[in-house]
């Protein structure tokens, strides 16, 4: 082989790896907090999958809506409701057709304590304790849900007094493991390991007593050009993304 022969073949490889290194894409995802662990795995699936990688930023879902609209550049939008990004949707902010349901989310009762709440949820009515965790109902749909349990239970009335909440889930999460209040609302995907809570103790709450918490992801406007934001939407729809949903306890929807 020619010494020029081989700088073309040397030449061609190099721009054939300069073309995949800048095809490779990242988007800016904005997740509901609840969805923090199986987001953080599904990213690094998605990227050694597809080369695109995903910079993650993790809040409650009403306070994205806010930020979205004074222009934040987030790119793909994964709600901890339906609500969310189907006003995001009808207001022009999100790409028409592009959302869909990733996971249905588990609420529990849960207390860092290993025998403190029971299976049946009891304590609720005939505890003692003086502090009660959940997300403010106003920007996470987990402490709507919570809301939504406790009117199913005729114990709101009693119970509000106590209430100590947080920003999101997980700081809700954070009140209750560091003792700041003895039980709380959280997503089972904060407290489950290996298919059950993995410390602590808690009732997971029966699905007739609130809501169905339908978690739906949309494609922002400002990423309608982003392969990497479009790459990632549908990698969420992918057998190895859902493995990973149902690990951390969410139920999938009947249709993805």
């Amino acid at each position: 082989m020619s010494f020029i022969a081989f700088n073309r073949i040397i030449l061609t490889l190099s721009l054939v790896a300069l073309s995949t290194i800048t095809q490779a894409e990242t988007t800016l995802v904005a997740v509901a907090a609840n969805f923090t662990k199986p987001m953080t795995e599904i990213a690094e699936a998605f990227e050694k999958a597809s080369g695109h990688s995903a910079k993650l930023s993790f809040g409650s879902s009403g306070k994205f809506v806010a930020q979205f609209e004074n222009g934040a550049p987030f790119e793909v939008f994964l709600s901890a409701d339906d609500k969310s990004p189907l006003k995001l949707e009808q207001s022009g902010l999100a790409v028409a057709g592009t959302r869909f349901t990733y996971a249905i989310g588990k609420l529990v009762l849960w207390s860092s304590n290993p025998s403190y709440v029971d299976e049946q949820g009891q304590i609720l009515s005939k505890g003692d304790f003086t502090h009660l965790a959940l997300a403010d109902p106003k920007l996470a749909p987990y402490g709507a849900a919570a809301l939504e349990v406790l009117k199913n239970q005729g114990l709101l009335e009693k119970l509000q007094p106590l209430f100590v909440q947080g920003e999101n889930i997980a700081q809700t999460h954070q009140f209750i493991s560091t003792g700041n209040a003895e039980l709380g609302f959280v997503a089972l995907s904060q407290v489950i390991d290996n298919g059950k809570i993995g410390s602590g103790s808690g009732w997971i709450i029966p699905k007739n007593l609130h809501t169905p918490i339908l978690q739906d992801a949309v494609l922002l406007k400002t990423g309608a050009e982003n392969p990497a934001a479009q790459a990632l939407l549908a990698f969420l729809k992918s057998p190895p993304a859902l493995a990973i949903i149902e690990k951390y306890g969410y139920a999938l929807p009947a249709v993805n």
